[in-house]
């Protein structure tokens, strides 16, 4: 009889202790166990971030006459570097370990940079007297070898700065972890770009084979303002700091195409026209920055 009842006790104590459990787990409709929170990255987010920009500009510069004939082609680069910084917005959604979604931004730049060409002058003191003349000046042929005159350098020199740019960009990412996301990213990129240009160049002003001449400088500058639209790719990881922050580091590669421009000398040309001055600059940029994101709807 004993032995029965210790056996029945222990039967009994086996199937009551889950149903126990279960009790104490669920007293008061709140369990008595601790979950690790789980991040959420569906929602809408806004942020700000500052980086540092190696932007590019590769010119084409030429001087042509009146008549639209091209006397000098010349070509130059120049680095527009320089600190960015702004803001973003988007939205992600989650499915599984993919992320996906867009975001804008747009930044203020303090990116500059200068660039220039040089067409040669003329050579003096040798036959034949032609020679005097550049491409892109006339010389003066005086009475005498002693006053030959030969043509002066004609230059143009540019200065450009990236006001300000920003990105429209759909985002596709994958979750390392459910708090880190790799990601890449591209779309649309636009900007404004400041452009002056300034020409300078000396006039030899006379009558060919006679003396005396004069020497006259010249000079004009351009200044314009383009609003450009191109095109990026880039990608960048992003973590949970907790609650609903997040930090991200990320590389952009901007294309904002080409800016141009044209304006009249009054550098006078061989041919007895005056110099038509143009540009062509095509805008790149390498951008890395760091940022921190609230996302509106997301918790642990």
């Amino acid at each position: 009889m004993r032995n029965l009842l210790v056996s029945t006790i222990a039967i009994a104590t086996m199937f009551a202790a889950p149903a126990l459990a279960g009790d104490l787990q669920t007293a008061k409709g709140k369990p008595l166990y601790m979950q690790a929170p789980v991040y959420s990255w569906t929602g809408w987010y806004a942020g700000v971030n500052v980086g540092y920009s190696w932007g590019r500009s590769d010119s084409d510069f030429s001087f042509a006459n009146g008549a639209g004939a091209v006397a000098f082609v010349g070509s130059d680069s120049a680095n527009m570097n320089g600190v960015i910084g702004g803001g973003q917005f988007g939205f992600n959604r989650q499915i599984y370990n993919y992320v996906w979604g867009f975001e804008t931004d747009f930044q203020g730049s303090a990116q500059k940079g200068n660039s220039g060409a040089t067409c040669a002058g003329g050579t003096s003191g040798v036959t034949p007297l032609t020679l005097v003349n550049s491409a892109c000046a006339p010389g003066h042929i005086g009475d005498t070898r002693p006053f030959d005159v030969a043509a002066f350098p004609v230059s143009i020199g540019m200065n450009q700065e990236l006001e300000w740019f920003g990105t429209v960009r759909g985002r596709f990412g994958y979750l390392a972890t459910p708090t880190i996301l790799f990601y890449g990213t591209g779309g649309l990129a636009y900007g404004r770009v400041n452009t002056t240009a300034t020409v300078n160049g000396i006039n030899v002003i006379g009558v060919n084979g006679t003396n005396p001449f004069d020497l006259s400088a010249g000079a004009a500058t351009s200044s314009s303002s383009a609003f450009k639209a191109g095109w990026t790719l880039g990608a960048g990881v992003e973590g949970q700091l907790g609650g609903n922050w997040s930090a991200k580091v990320e590389y952009l590669y901007i294309d904002l195409g080409t800016v141009s421009g044209a304006f009249a000398t009054p550098i006078i040309s061989p041919s007895g026209s005056t110099l038509v001055a143009r540009y062509s600059s095509h805008i790149t940029d390498n951008i890395l920055r760091v940022g921190v994101n609230y996302n509106f709807s997301s918790a642990p």
